[in-house]
């Protein structure tokens, strides 16, 4: 008889919970990047006035496992229509995996997503994703002794060990992240010659913009997560961002981000002057975040990441999204980039940088990192497992 109860979230004070439960798993560890509570809250809650655009085509529901009285897990199912239509694939996912190390907590976790899915006749469950390709994608495999990004999920080593005991549970799809040494002084000569021709003969050019120029007459803000949508929508897991999502992300991401550490690449032949390369980087916020407690932003929390913010007290910087429209790669795109950032990276005194996840499988991308120091330091997989319908 099991002794796990899987409760599903019905109101703020479950959501709550559920939203606690990261906090108290990894309270003290050096690698994770807890997020900020406000952040998890506008993301996951149906409960608010302005709710995550997702909702507009996900289905969501949330559970929590309790023993002996106790949280001891957490699960979303989630079904994602414009992904499912898009692949066609009829499947749900699970996401916001997290749980003590007990192998019966981890079964009764996913029979709750497992059951939800086919109550909805889907034939298929996916995970760890989240709503979509913007939340955090994949459970960590390797890497466990190293430091978390804001932008994925860290967890303990024994999540993988139980998901080995999951019946029917197959790799779907692997993705690796690496890190990348700023070069010590100068440029790699292989990206000045690369990125020097590149404006030579296609006529494509940095561009540096303003807070102004994200909202101004020629939206930046848009057209960089245009230009996101049209890299990464032959991805896994990928569903098309609407307007109202490049809204959200807009605000989301400008509010915070120096723009000098956003690098765009226009092409100058075109008429508008066609968006097609971005680099949005960041200084890592990990050892800020940690010292949120409990995601909170007061009283302390604002001085740590106005620290690493503003002040760039930290030797990482984090790669959030890198994308260059696929007819634009083989023209050096993605070298303009990295020639405008590593001298700023430099000035900072930056020691590396930290990629966000890539298919194990997309060796184009890979290829860009061949002219820097660099080491393939974390792995992460998603699962699978034919469900059938109910």
């Amino acid at each position: 008889m099991s002794t796990v109860e899987i409760k599903r979230v019905t109101d703020k004070r479950g959501l709550e919970a559920f939203i606690q439960l990261h906090y108290d798993l990894y309270r003290g560890n050096q690698y994770d990047a807890p997020n900020l509570h406000s952040d998890e809250v506008r993301t996951l809650s149906p409960f608010i006035k302005k709710k995550n655009a997702a909702f507009e085509f996900c289905e969501v529901e949330y559970y929590l496992a309790y023993k002996d009285g106790k949280v001891v897990g957490r699960v979303a199912a989630i079904i994602n229509h414009r992904y499912n239509k898009q692949w066609n694939r009829p499947c749900v996912r699970f996401g916001w995996l997290d749980l003590i190390n007990d192998e019966e907590v981890l079964r009764a976790l996913l029979t709750a997503v497992e059951d939800y899915g086919r109550q909805k006749g889907m034939k298929e469950i996916i995970g760890p994703l989240g709503f979509t390709d913007m939340d955090p994608e994949g459970m960590l495999t390797k890497g466990f002794d190293q430091l978390g990004t804001m932008a994925t999920e860290y967890n303990y080593e024994y999540y993988p060990q139980l998901m080995e005991h999951m019946a029917g549970y197959e790799k779907d799809n692997d993705y690796v992240e690496y890190k990348l040494y700023v070069p010590k002084e100068g440029m790699p000569e292989k990206f000045m010659r690369v990125a020097e021709l590149t404006m030579k003969r296609y006529n494509l050019h940095v561009v540096k913009i303003t807070k102004e120029d994200v909202y101004g007459p020629r939206k930046y803000g848009h057209r960089v997560f245009d230009v996101i949508n049209r890299t990464f929508s032959h991805l896994y897991g990928y569903s098309e961002m609407s307007e109202k999502q490049m809204d959200e992300y807009v605000d989301m991401y400008f509010k915070f981000i120096d723009l000098e550490m956003l690098c765009l690449v226009e092409d100058w032949n075109t008429p508008d002057h066609d968006l097609v390369g971005v680099g949005i980087t960041i200084p890592s916020l990990t050892r800020a975040l940690q010292k949120c407690r409990n995601g909170r932003l007061w009283p302390f929390g604002w001085w740590h990441l106005y620290r690493a913010l503003k002040l760039k007290k930290t030797k990482v910087v984090d790669c959030l999204l890198i994308g260059v429209l696929p007819e634009y790669r083989t023209k050096g795109a993605n070298a303009l980039l990295f020639y405008d950032l590593i001298p700023i990276y430099q000035k900072y005194g930056f020691l590396w940088g930290e990629t966000h996840v890539e298919m194990e499988t997309n060796g184009k991308v890979q290829s860009q990192w061949q002219y820097l120091e660099h080491e393939q330091h974390k792995r992460r997989r998603c699962y699978k497992k034919v469900i059938g319908v109910g």
